[in-house]
């Protein structure tokens, strides 16, 4: 019998877990229902990524104009990188929108497997 009272208590527990706790209550007033939907949404860390990935493009492309594209401007001497054209097609200037998309990709990479290393999610 102590058997069963043992499996009667482990079901109660299981029930227990597998109850969804009851929703949060409505806040009482407008600034609290702000503060909720700021907490919720996360929208501080948001604006923060949002700004730091902008600047970090700004970074980026500065790298791909002034390290990047002197070095493409050494192997293409005398020519025009950003005036080779098909047609009226720019094509210079495509390729070095490219490279910067690519490299802005690759950090970004880099900083994903970085930071959940590092255990952030």
């Amino acid at each position: 019998m102590a058997t069963d009272d043992q499996i009667l208590e482990e079901l109660r527990e299981i029930r227990k877990l597998l109850t969804p706790a009851p929703p949060p209550e409505p806040p009482d007033n407008f600034v609290d229902e702000f503060v909720t939907f700021l907490k919720k949404y996360k929208v501080l860390g948001l604006a923060v990524a949002f700004i730091l990935a902008i600047y970090l493009g700004n970074v980026v492309s500065a790298l791909v104009d002034h390290i990047v594209m002197p070095i493409v401007e050494l192997v293409l001497p005398e020519v025009d990188w950003q005036a080779i054209a098909i047609g009226p097609f720019g094509v210079g200037a495509f390729a070095g929108e490219l490279v910067t998309f690519i490299i802005i990709a690759f950090v970004a990479f880099v900083l994903v497997k970085v930071a959940s290393k590092i255990g952030i999610d």
